[in-house]
């Protein structure tokens, strides 16, 4: 289900928009957008709660119902809009099982070896780094585990031959970030992974690219998105 353009009027200046909802892939690989909720006036957000920040929707495809991203639309005026949501009311289907996760040492010949990835919704910083873990053991990595507690070194997750580091603040990160990741994946003979939920500075991700370090990014449902060539192949042939 892709997402339609809607008519929006700013409530506070009356400026009129047509809003597009961002689709993203559900765990069944379809994309799903919000349903907007057609005719209805959206509300300034003067205020954020974790409640607020979330919808539920289904998918039309496999019938999965799960949260998603509150649909948000910035006005010049500089107001920031809540677009309603069509609320799900028939109850949901059975919940279907979850694809086995590959045993320890497993490598997928490709990306068509693999089921669908199944996010995990963020809310917290440690959302982050179990989301970055489950997708780590997607990829073929064998032995994936977290640290507990959080290391002073960075060094979120490890894995057999694999330092995963994962920034769950709100600002890019840093050239020294991904350097200090790229030196403690070379000191253990060790492939480096970097997550982020703020994206990378621009010398960061030029610096990515020299070292042939993988860059994700994470959105709020838990889907990584490869940032650079070196990540997108690392999706494509696995670990």
């Amino acid at each position: 289900m892709s997402g339609e353009g809607v008519p929006v009027r700013c409530p506070t200046c009356r400026r009129d928009h047509v809003y597009v909802p961002p689709a993203y892939p559900c765990a069944c690989g379809a994309p799903l957008a919000p349903p907007i909720q057609r005719g209805a006036a959206p509300s300034p957000i003067t205020h954020r709660t974790w409640t607020d920040a979330w919808v539920t929707v289904r998918c039309r495809a496999c019938g999965r119902q799960s949260q998603w991203p509150q649909p948000e639309l910035g006005c010049s005026c500089g107001a920031v809009l809540r677009v309603p949501v069509r609320p799900v009311t028939a109850p949901p289907p059975a919940e279907p099982s979850l694809p086995e996760a590959p045993p320890a040492g497993a490598r997928p010949s490709g990306a068509r070896a693999r089921t669908a990835f199944r996010p995990l919704t963020i809310r917290t910083a440690r959302d982050a780094v179990t989301t970055a873990a489950l997708y780590l053991t997607w990829l073929g990595f064998g032995d994936v585990r977290q640290a507990e507690p959080p290391p002073a070194s960075g060094i979120d997750v490890r894995g057999r031959g694999l330092v995963a580091r994962v920034d769950p603040t709100t600002r890019p990160a840093s050239l020294k970030a991904v350097e200090c990741l790229w030196l403690h994946a070379m000191t253990s003979s060790a492939r480096g992974v970097h997550f982020s939920l703020a994206g990378y500075a621009p010398d960061a991700r030029r610096r990515a690219d020299e070292l042939h370090l993988p860059l994700f990014v994470l959105d709020l449902t838990g889907t990584p998105q490869p940032v650079n060539d070196v990540a997108r192949r690392l999706v494509s042939a696995g670990a």
